[in-house]
């Protein structure tokens, strides 16, 4: 059985710092036909379900721990029986939406995860928050980077738990490292590949030093 992605968008708010606002989150599906991990919980469970379809849900993998991400991943994780893995720097921001439910497992920097036959690299990345991370799968040339990196640059920083340098760093030392046509798919917005950010990257730094 051969693995794919499976995407879909979903729609709902992202509250943090006192503000709201209106978002429109991706939502991607990694597996065969047997089994499948998902990569954030938004807004709807349903949306995420149909994706999965009758599939083993291996694991509920966050990205990170902003609300848009991961209101919906308790009601998968009853519905489904798959643990949520997080890790532990964004507890504090997890209990920001959950304060009294825990995540069942740790991401770790380096950790493979192992899914329709292929396996997915762990990468920690803060910076849009402090235990951001994304997954590479070196087997289909893809990374998933959440909030870290868009196809138009950095994630957004400037709110609580956020740091640009600190983002910009891991971008350079984990993402640019990668092959330059890597696939980047995002957590909002379109995909990009690993060549196109590191062609504008300079470009980021100046624009944060002169803003």
């Amino acid at each position: 059985m051969s693995v794919r992605i499976d995407h879909s968008t979903t729609s709902g708010t992202f509250s943090l710092d006192g503000e709201t606002f209106d978002v429109e989150n991706n939502v991607w599906v990694l597996g065969n036909d047997a089994e499948c991990i998902v990569f954030d919980a938004p807004h709807n469970v349903d949306a995420i379900r149909d994706l999965i379809g009758g599939r083993r849900l291996v694991a509920i993998v966050c990205t990170h721990s902003h609300d848009d991400h991961i209101r919906s991943a308790p009601a998968l994780a009853q519905s489904t029986g798959a643990p949520i893995l997080l890790h532990p720097a964004d507890l504090p921001v997890w209990h920001l939406t959950h304060p009294d439910l825990e995540p069942d497992g740790e991401l770790v920097d380096g950790q493979l995860l192992a899914v329709g036959g292929v396996d997915v690299q762990v990468r920690h990345t803060p910076g849009h928050s402090p235990g951001g991370c994304c997954f590479y799968v070196k087997g289909l040339g893809v990374v998933f980077t959440g909030d870290t990196l868009f196809a138009g640059g950095p994630g957004a920083t400037g709110r609580s738990f956020s740091s640009y340098p600190v983002l910009t760093e891991s971008i350079r030392t984990r993402l640019l490292d990668l092959p330059p046509e890597t696939v980047v798919h995002t957590g909002h917005g379109d995909s990009t590949t690993v060549g196109a950010a590191a062609s504008h990257f300079d470009e980021w730094l100046a624009a944060a030093r002169t803003s």
